[in-house]
C-alpha cells in the first residue's frame, strides 16, 4: 500500500527516525486502526514514550512512526507534526485540551434544514474550523426537508466570512457536484455537526454506495442518534478521505484567537479603536463598539456571541489566570458586600443617621 494515497509526503519524516510511517484511521479507546506500507493494521502506544508524556497522544488523521509486527498489534512510537487538528476542552475537568482530528483540508460545517439550524452553533463550528488552519466549508443538508430555504442561507452567508456555503440533498443529490471539487486524491475533510443532520447519508451519497449505517430522526425534535460511535476515517474510491466525528454537538473553546479574528472579522474590526485601551464595551464613552451597535454597523447579536466565545476561550487558554482574576473579583465583591453589611449596621437601614 502507498501511503502517499493517504496524504503522506515524505519530508513529513523527521531526520533519523526509526519505524515506519502510518497513518491513524480509526481510535477504539487504547487500540488504533492503522494504514501503512504493508496495509491495513493495528497499534498501540508505546507506553514509555507517551504515558511518560514524551509524546502527544494521536488521534485519527494523524501520521505515527510504528514498529511494524506482522500477525500483531504493531508499536506506535511516534506522533508526526500535525499540519491542520481539532482540540477541545477535555470532558476531563482535570485535563486538558483534547485532539479530535488532524491533517485534514477542509471542514464541511454541516447543518440540516430543519429545526437543528442553529446560528450559535455555527458561529461556533466556525471559529474551530479557522482555527484548525484548514478551510471551512458550510454544508446545508437536506434541502428535500425544507419548503424554503433561503433565510437559512442568508444567515449562513452573513456568518461564513471567506467561506463558502452549499445547499445540499442526500436523497435526491442536488447540489452534489459542488461538493466534488474538495473530494480530490489525497485530501482530507472532517465532517462537523451533530447527530440527525445527515453526515452518514451525505457520507453514502458521496461514495456512491452504502459504507455507512443511517438512522432516522426523531419526529418531535428533528434530532437523532449518534449513528458514529467513535472517530473515523474513510476512504473514498476517488482517493479523497472523510473524517467523521461522533458526539460533536458541544465543542467546548480552547485556543482559537486566530479562529476568532476569522469568524468575527466584522467584530474585530472595531476592536482597539475605542477611546481607552482597557475599555470593557459596557457603559465606557468612546467605545467604538458601542458606537457601532447604535448605528447598526453591528448587530448586538453578533457582538454578545464574540464575547461568549472569547469568555470561554479565554478560559481555556489561561484556566489559571481565568481562575486568578474570578477569585480576585469575588473577593472584591465579599470585601464589598462586608463593608456594606457593615454600614447597614452602622446607619441603620436607609443608609443615613
Amino acid at each position: 500500500m502507498d501511503l502517499r494515497d493517504y496524504g503522506f509526503m515524505p519530508n513529513m519524516l523527521p531526520e533519523n527516525t526509526k519505524g515506519i510511517p502510518a497513518r491513524i484511521t480509526a481510535v477504539h479507546k487504547e487500540r488504533y486502526a492503522l494504514v501503512c506500507e504493508y496495509g491495513e493494521t493495528y497499534g498501540r502506544l508505546k507506553t514509555k514514550e507517551y504515558y511518560g508524556g514524551l509524546e502527544e497522544f494521536p488521534t485519527t488523521g494523524d501520521f505515527v512512526l510504528i514498529n511494524y509486527l506482522p500477525g500483531s498489534d504493531s508499536q506506535i512510537i511516534r506522533t508526526l507534526p500535525r499540519r491542520t487538528f481539532f482540540i477541545r476542552k477535555d470532558p476531563d475537568p482535570n485535563k486538558g485540551g483534547q485532539a479530535v482530528a488532524s491533517n485534514f483540508d477542509y471542514v464541511f460545517i454541516m447543518q440540516s434544514l430543519n429545526q437543528d439550524f442553529n446560528a450559535k452553533r455555527m458561529e461556533r463550528y466556525l471559529t474551530l474550523a479557522w482555527q484548525s488552519g484548514a478551510v471551512p466549508v458550510i454544508v446545508l443538508t437536506k434541502a428535500d426537508l425544507a419548503e424554503e430555504y433561503d433565510s437559512y442561507i442568508r444567515i449562513a452567508e452573513s456568518l461564513a466570512a471567506d467561506a463558502s456555503v452549499h445547499v445540499v440533498s442526500a436523497k435526491t443529490g442536488a447540489g452534489l457536484d459542488a461538493l466534488a471539487g474538495y473530494m480530490t486524491p489525497g485530501k482530507t475533510i472532517v465532517f462537523l455537526g451533530s447527530s440527525g443532520i445527515g453526515k452518514s447519508s451525505l457520507v453514502n451519497a458521496l461514495a456512491k454506495k452504502e459504507i455507512m449505517a443511517v438512522n432516522g430522526i426523531r419526529e418531535d425534535d428533528s434530532k437523532g442518534r449518534h449513528t458514529t460511535t467513535h472517530r473515523q476515517m474513510i476512504m473514498l474510491e476517488g482517493g479523497a478521505m472523510i473524517i467523521d466525528t461522533p458526539g460533536m454537538r458541544e465543542l467546548g473553546m480552547w485556543e482559537v484567537s486566530g479562529g476568532l479574528d476569522m469568524a468575527f472579522s466584522d467584530v474585530e474590526q472595531y476592536l482597539g479603536r475605542c477611546r481607552f485601551s482597557d475599555c470593557r464595551h459596557r457603559t465606557e464613552p468612546g467605545c467604538a463598539i458601542r458606537e457601532a451597535i447604535a448605528n447598526g454597523e453591528l448587530s448586538r447579536e453578533r457582538w454578545e456571541s464574540y464575547a461568549a466565545l472569547q469568555k470561554e476561550a479565554g478560559y481555556s487558554e489561561d484556566k489559571a489566570a481565568f481562575l486568578r482574576q474570578k477569585q480576585q473579583r469575588n473577593k472584591g465583591i465579599a470585601m464589598y458586600n462586608r463593608r456594606k453589611k457593615s454600614e447597614s449596621k452602622k446607619y441603620g437601614r436607609g443608609g443615613a443617621e
